[in-house]
């Protein structure tokens, strides 16, 4: 991935940065993003939303983006991201799961079809806590626990990592809030000009003025970190792989290049397929209709098999003992 070393470096640099600055104080992190997201909220749905033409149509769509924002939002920060020493998740169900189209594959051995080649991962012990741990699979040392499929850890939004069981809520989280933030500023734009008084007519609106004006210069902010991050993640998603492993790839590619080897990503099965399978809605999977309404899923798989490229056991240029488990390998 293109400046994937520099752009990881800079999100752990603020991942200790903030780290130590917040401590423990997580939960009071996640009470004032609800309260921010609750107060920009009421400031659409009382000044912008009632301006808005097709309320037949707008105001249904407006409400299940705010749904899913609030819904992702508890999931990611709320769900556990899966760690290596739990024990196997029972399937899920209740009102909040979604149903799957068919029955679940097999999650063990090696299993070829003309679709998915299915592969057990293999497990390394870890030299920080001693967890014996699949492939994917690295020790965040801020929670002190082995995560499967780790992405990062979040201190501040989420105040917990983001691993194979939680990745999915995050991303949409965060696409549910670009798309909220560029709605907001976008529409709220002549209600800005309002609020400063360029128009004769009064502000008649229960939100008072300088409320509205901060939280749109807040949302105007968020739209753009928010739109960039998420594009990084999707990114990622594309190529198959975690923001640790864009990191971990690089420095493989650079080993296998010393050898005159060409390391190659066994993980990535084409941008769609992988898009499929991170959010599990391939023909095996769940639904289309699990990306717009906030429903519960499995991942395809628990962590410990792994689809690869057809004839693929491993990745090509990469020897044994050469894997990177820990964001400090490097």
């Amino acid at each position: 991935m293109i400046c994937a070393k520099q752009v990881f470096c800079c999100f752990k640099w603020i991942e200790r940065a903030g780290d130590r600055i917040t401590g423990a104080a997580g939960p009071f992190f996640i009470s004032l993003a609800v309260c921010l997201l609750s107060t920009g909220v009421v400031c659409f749905f009382d000044v912008i939303q009632p301006t808005l033409g097709w309320p037949w149509l707008t105001t249904p769509l407006c409400m299940l983006v705010v749904i899913n924002l609030f819904v992702h939002y508890y999931l990611v920060c709320t769900v556990s991201p899966g760690f290596v020493d739990e024990p196997p998740r029972p399937q899920g169900s209740g009102w909040m799961w979604a149903k799957k189209r068919s029955a679940r594959r097999p999650l063990a051995g090696v299993h070829w079809t003309e679709e998915l080649n299915l592969t057990k991962a293999t497990t390394t012990k870890c030299r920080k806590c001693g967890e014996m741990r699949p492939e994917r699979a690295h020790h965040c040392r801020i929670c002190k626990r082995c995560v499967l499929k780790y992405d990062h850890h979040c201190p501040v939004r989420v105040n917990q990592c983001v691993g194979l069981h939680n990745e999915r809520h995050f991303v949409l989280f965060m696409v549910y809030l670009s798309i909220a933030t560029f709605v907001y500023a976008w529409c709220g734009w002549s209600h800005v000009l309002s609020a400063l008084g360029w128009f004769s007519e009064p502000w008649a609106h229960h939100v008072s003025e300088l409320a509205f004006l901060m939280i749109y210069i807040l949302t105007a902010v968020l739209f753009l970190a928010v739109t960039i991050m998420a594009s990084y993640h999707i990114y990622g998603i594309t190529c198959g792989e975690t923001t640790v492993e864009s990191q971990d790839h690089e420095h493989y590619r650079h080993l296998a290049k010393g050898r005159g080897e060409a390391f190659v990503n066994s993980y990535d099965l084409g941008r769609r397929k992988n898009l499929e399978l991170f959010f599990n809605i391939d023909r095996n999977g769940y639904p289309w209709y699990t990306l717009f309404i906030p429903l519960r899923t499995e991942p395809y798989t628990d962590g410990r098999s792994w689809a690869r490229r057809q004839g693929l056991e491993r990745h090509p240029g990469l020897r044994n003992g050469e894997e990177l488990t820990d964001e400090e390998d490097i």
